[in-house]
């Protein structure tokens, strides 16, 4: 996959998987982090001797928002950039599943796929992708959703067939 590409390139790649990011190690430390940012401190996130005792999971896991969020830095890492973007607005999702844990120190990364991309209006283009944050060595991602994201462009760039 190229590194850039243009506007009118992306409906091209509409069903085509276009990124998949590098690993990230899920650290106790950005467990901890998370719990402390959000005030989720569910003892299956953030005590792992009484995870390890009285879970199925041998240990803490990762909160399904901090899988979620890792979306974010996982496509900056593997996403083509558009030429004409001049930035990139999360819009949204549909249809998030949480399928598997991630345990403390296990190694996730995203895969996307386009889904859909059409102008919204001037100088505004939506591309949707079907997400993935798969676990290394694991039958079952992470998650999956269906992630909206409006890419702004200068009008005066709009290609003429999209």
């Amino acid at each position: 996959m190229s590194q850039e590409l243009s506007i009118s390139e992306v409906k091209e790649l509409l069903g085509k998987e276009i990124g998949i990011s590098d690993w990230i190690t899920m650290t106790q430390e950005s467990i901890d982090y998370f719990a402390e940012a959000t005030g989720d401190f569910q003892f299956i996130h953030t005590d792992p001797v009484r995870a390890a005792a009285e879970t199925p999971f041998g240990g803490t896991i990762a909160h399904g928002f901090l899988s979620l969020s890792l979306l974010s830095a996982m496509s900056y890492n593997c996403l083509p950039k558009i030429r004409e973007q001049t930035m990139c607005i999360n819009y949204g999702f549909d249809k998030i599943r949480f399928v598997a844990p991630v345990k403390s120190g296990a190694r996730v990364r995203g895969r996307f796929a386009v889904a859909d991309a059409r102008l919204r209006s001037a100088g505004m283009l939506m591309v949707s992708y079907d997400a993935m944050v798969e676990i290394e060595d694991e039958s079952k991602p992470a998650l999956t959703a269906f992630w909206q994201t409006i890419i702004r462009f200068q009008p005066k760039d709009r290609p003429a067939d999209i």
